[in-house]
């Protein structure tokens, strides 16, 4: 018999962050493995990497965008091994953590023992002036809450939500400046089903957050899969933290470029196109419908510029909004329903001081700000205590956050006026006035998506509408998770059903 010749296969991974590389990287993987599948990777910047992007200033290591992934979710730690960068990941520097709040003008710390919201400890909440009275002993009535039925909880904002527990002053000088440092968002808006999932489910089942918590934390010390264990396919990372031993941040001592210029290796370097943006897709004839074992074309991807591509299956891997201006034309329902996943904006400005600085701030690893304090600033991160190989030893790097839901417009600013802004109020919070050696902002438009009440509904009607369109996935921040590890997740989750799709089986990659 005549040996056959395996038809080769096409998949297009649309989008370039971390999201799309880990997409792009998991078919590349599968062609290095022999399997008859090539990958195309398509990015509008003339960059790969997206938010992720570091520099190396006067010994320090900047971050654009995200620092860190959490060591609860073990996505991102394992892709750095597998591309042979384990030995240059680095935890926090947990014995020196301790963030402080804002409160009425003076920083004060977080109670000791506080898992995002839930206390763990009695004495540091009792003596804590983060909160009045009346709020302590909302908290230990929490205690006492019981489940409720079934089926009978629906989704709520996470201010009702932490409110109907702990009460209006966890939110306020809590809860919310936690959420606005991770998500950038409105508390009055965020889904807690989707943004805590875990704490939507220790309600279902035991009613009592702190009972809950409690549980958890006694069955993880027996060794014991716990309630609200870290394997939770879509936790925001805020609920009872790592397990014992590992620190509650990891990242690359050489910055987190160091992941997507190692994904990037990995790619065909003739089928990557940057700077060069999607104008359309649209079924090409013999498309979803046809045989498995057809060699017609599946989808066309229209370039600007009049350049089109074929492709057998495609990964969108783009902020929801982008990939719904696409989807529009194949089912305008699920165009609608990406559209609909709004985003906020965020800036990083950081800033390298020389010796002395460090001995001007306070122990630990930064501040947050609360939306009632009236502020620009949302956070404040001191760089060189929450890692190490960040800066010298005797210089201090801080980053400052801006933006959000609460204040996109802070991006319109010339860099001149932000930096005033952040210097007057790092005057006005820490007593810090130090020249700074250098600075640099980074501004990141509709950038965090916002998981605001009904987005699981709303996925799930997303879900069903794309199962008519077979070779078409998504992947990104816009649907299971904000965070590194999230987008490694459902890229590499997107890139699988894409390589099942077109008859390619994953197989480990030899090295």
């Amino acid at each position: 018999m005549a040996n056959q010749v395996a038809t080769l296969r096409r998949i297009a991974v649309i989008g370039g962050g971390i999201a799309g590389l880990s997409a792009a990287y998991t078919v590349a993987r599968a062609r290095r493995s022999g399997a008859p599948v090539e990958e195309l990777i398509i990015e509008g910047r003339n960059r790969l990497g997206g938010v992720i992007r570091t520099e190396q200033v006067e010994g320090c290591v900047i971050e654009a965008g995200p620092d860190s992934f959490l060591a609860e979710k073990p996505e991102a730690a394992a892709l750095a091994r597998e591309l042979g960068l384990g030995a240059s990941l680095i935890g926090s520097n947990d014995h020196e953590r301790r963030t402080y709040i804002l409160y009425r003008g003076r920083l004060l710390p977080l109670p000791d023992g506080l898992m995002f919201l839930v206390p763990t400890r009695l004495w540091p909440m009792v003596t804590t002036r983060l909160l009045p009275l009346r709020s302590k002993l909302a908290m230990a009535a929490e205690w006492f809450c019981s489940p409720s039925a079934e089926g009978s909880i629906e989704d709520e904002s996470v201010a009702s939500f932490v409110t109907r527990h702990f009460g209006t002053a966890m939110l306020e000088n809590i809860a919310d400046p936690l959420l606005a440092g991770v998500y950038g968002g409105d508390s009055g808006a965020l889904s807690v089903r989707s943004v805590l999932p875990r704490f939507w489910e220790m309600e279902r089942k035991f009613g009592s957050l702190t009972r809950a918590t409690l549980e958890a934390m006694r069955r993880r010390r027996k060794g014991i899969a716990g309630v609200s264990g870290s394997k939770h396919p879509n936790s925001g990372g805020t609920g009872t933290g790592p397990a014992a031993g590992l620190p509650l941040f990891i990242t690359l001592k050489g910055g987190l470029e160091q992941l997507t210029t190692k994904l990037t290796e990995y790619l065909e370097p003739t089928r990557t196109y940057l700077g060069r943006r999607v104008a359309g897709i649209e079924l090409a004839p013999g498309g979803p419908d046809g045989p498995a074992d057809s060699c017609s074309r599946r989808y066309q991807i229209h370039l600007e510029g009049g350049v089109s591509l074929e492709a057998d299956a495609i990964v969108l891997a783009m902020p929801a909004y982008e990939s719904g201006t696409l989807v529009s034309r194949l089912d305008p329902v699920s165009g609608e329903l990406l559209s609909a996943i709004p985003y906020s904006s965020s800036m990083t400005v950081s800033l390298g001081f020389g010796a002395g600085a460090k001995e001007q701030l306070p122990p630990g690893f930064g501040f947050l700000v609360p939306r009632k304090e009236n502020r620009r600033m949302l956070a404040c991160t001191f760089v060189h205590r929450k890692f190490s190989h960040r800066a010298p030893h005797d210089m201090a790097l801080l980053r400052c956050f801006l933006g959000g839901s609460r204040d996109g417009g802070v991006l319109d600013l010339p860099d001149g006026e932000v930096m005033a802004v952040v210097r007057q109020e790092l005057k006005e919070i820490l007593n810090f006035s130090a020249e700074p050696r250098f600075w640099r902002i980074h501004r990141w438009p509709a950038s965090m998506a916002q998981y605001v009440v009904g987005h699981a509904e709303r996925i799930q009607k997303l879900q069903r509408r794309l199962a008519d369109l077979p070779g078409l996935y998504l992947a990104g921040n816009g649907y299971a998770g904000i965070g590194i590890s999230d987008c490694i997740r459902t890229g590499k989750a997107a890139a699988e059903r894409a390589l099942e799709i077109v008859g390619v089986r994953v197989e480990p990659l030899n090295k």
